[in-house]
């Protein structure tokens, strides 16, 4: 009897990396967990070590291929967060903490771009406009406060790269990670010489480029023998977060539409055709089944529900926070929340905006807030979800993966606030799962990312949004749109 061929996938998240094991059939075999600490070292920076990131990869595939036939594995795919700046020396040695997705810091360095360079130029150049959260505002930054560590710069990678090149010793990225660093002409799948001029930066110092699904290399000798890997083993270039749990998702079709909900918010529309946002509220980047998508990105999503139970409520049974939230009381709310604790990417691009309870009285009870911050992120998805429509694209239906997706009742919240319906996977890893997928087809066990999609990902349940509550959200979502353009000049005087 022949082994089974089996594959792994990485998903290399904000705070743990979270590692599976899929047979050929697409079935999960195990899965491992590992946190990492993610450092403030300054009100709005966030940074990471990614030797902490390699560790807990490092031991979590150690840890997965325990009780299982290492020699079946055949190829390794990673999903990971995007837009962190990774600056490697002449000896590979990493200069300094990596800058995250989620750092602040650079609001000098994209008024820079927005305004000197022009909005306009950047969305000619790279089909986007500076985002604080990008990586060349980051690298700006680091040429204008750190000139020590700016000149030692060798090579620049994201994330994921990283682990990559700790497995192969290949400096690589893909082209729908690389869409979101502000450097790359998406368009056209290659490096903006005008871009990198900018920023001052070498073409020699970035990686070279793939498709998600092609094969960087195979696994160093020494990995094969630590974990017990075949030597062929192949690494997959793999994708940002948002690309790879589309691809678990099966968010591959032109005008497909997948929302994550997890430490961000992202809302994510599959296109066959290269097309830019006029405004620049949406995202226009590679994707990794070979074409190219939309995407609104919201900074803080479940991670605003995770604030307020740990942080505020001192709770950690979230469930328990939710039960009270019946049905009757959606879109009755009189309690609203911006969710903009850690700023704002899409679609208002506000790194000044901050969150806010508004509609508070002497009735309002616990439970009321905790529907307000629900609510709150519902409302800000559905911003994007605006602008969709603006540019013609009607949804339908999208598909919901990430943490927050387990509430029932933020699932229910969502389906109604948009009107749409949403689908459920029958997989829940997402990025994990899409990092896997991306390594069959790389080892070519599929043809195409859609062809694996279609043979593998199916939906366990569908939530459909009900007229009732649907039309009073609807009303509250007008109320919602008239907050944050009230208070937006009061931000900045609140740094």
């Amino acid at each position: 009897m022949t082994e089974m061929k089996k594959f792994i996938g990485i998903d290399l998240g904000t705070s743990a990396v979270k590692i599976l094991l899929m047979d050929e059939t697409g079935a999960i075999l195990k899965t491992v967990t590992n946190d990492y600490p993610l450092s403030f070292p300054n009100p709005g920076w966030s940074e990471q070590e990614p030797a902490d990131w390699w560790q807990a990869c490092y031991s979590g595939m150690r840890d997965l291929l325990a009780d299982q036939d290492a020699a079946s594995v055949r190829g390794i795919g990673c999903g990971g967060q995007m837009h962190g700046l990774v600056a490697l020396d002449a000896n590979d040695n990493v200069i300094r903490p990596a800058i995250l997705w989620n750092d602040g810091r650079t609001a000098d360095e994209t008024a820079w771009l927005n305004e000197e360079i022009g909005k306009e130029k950047l969305s000619q150049l790279t089909a986007n406009i500076a985002f604080a959260g990008f990586t060349a505002p980051k690298i700006l930054w680091m040429k204008n406060n750190e000139p020590d560590n700016f000149a030692r710069i060798a090579k620049i990678m994201l994330p994921k790269d990283y682990i990559n090149f700790m497995l192969t010793g290949v400096h690589s990225c893909d082209y729908s990670d690389a869409s979101g660093m502000l450097l790359m002409d998406v368009e056209h799948k290659c490096w903006s010489e005008e871009m990198l001029d900018i920023c001052g930066i070498d073409m020699g110092i970035m990686p070279q480029l793939y498709e998600s699904y092609e094969c960087i290399g195979t696994i160093r000798p020494e990995i094969s023998e630590m974990l017990g890997l075949p030597a062929d083993v192949k690494v997959a270039a793999g994708a940002g977060d948002n690309a790879a749990a589309a691809v678990g998702t099966g968010t591959v079709g032109d005008g497909d539409c997948n929302i994550s909900l997890g430490t961000s918010g992202t809302i994510f529309i599959s296109s066959d055709k290269f097309g830019v946002d006029p405004n620049n509220a949406l995202h226009s980047f590679a994707h990794a089944d070979g074409k190219y998508h939309l995407m609104g990105c919201m900074l803080s999503a479940a991670s605003c529900n995770k604030w307020l139970c740990d942080e505020i409520l001192k709770t950690q049974d979230y469930a328990a926070e939710q039960m009270d939230i019946t049905d009757d009381k959606m879109g009755r709310n009189r309690v609203f929340f911006l969710p903009y604790l850690m700023g704002e990417r899409s679609p208002i691009n506000d790194t000044d905006a901050r969150g806010t309870f508004t509609g508070l009285s002497m009735d309002t009870t616990r439970s009321d807030i905790v529907q307000a911050v629900l609510e709150g992120v519902a409302f800000a998805i559905r911003d994007s979800f605006e602008v969709a429509k603006s540019l013609d694209i009607d949804i339908k239906r999208s598909k919901i993966c990430g943490g927050g997706a387990k509430s029932p009742l933020w699932r229910r919240m969502i389906a109604n606030v948009l009107n749409i319906s949403l689908d459920i996977p029958k997989t829940e890893e997402g990025p994990g799962y899409g990092g896997a997928m991306l390594a069959m087809v790389c080892c070519g066990e599929f043809e195409s990312v859609d062809a694996c999609a279609e043979a593998l990902l199916s939906v366990t349940e569908t939530i459909e949004p009900d007229p009732e509550i649907a039309a009073r959200y609807e009303e509250q979502y007008q109320k919602f749109s008239l907050i944050y353009p009230a208070l937006k000049g009061i931000f900045p005087a609140l740094r």
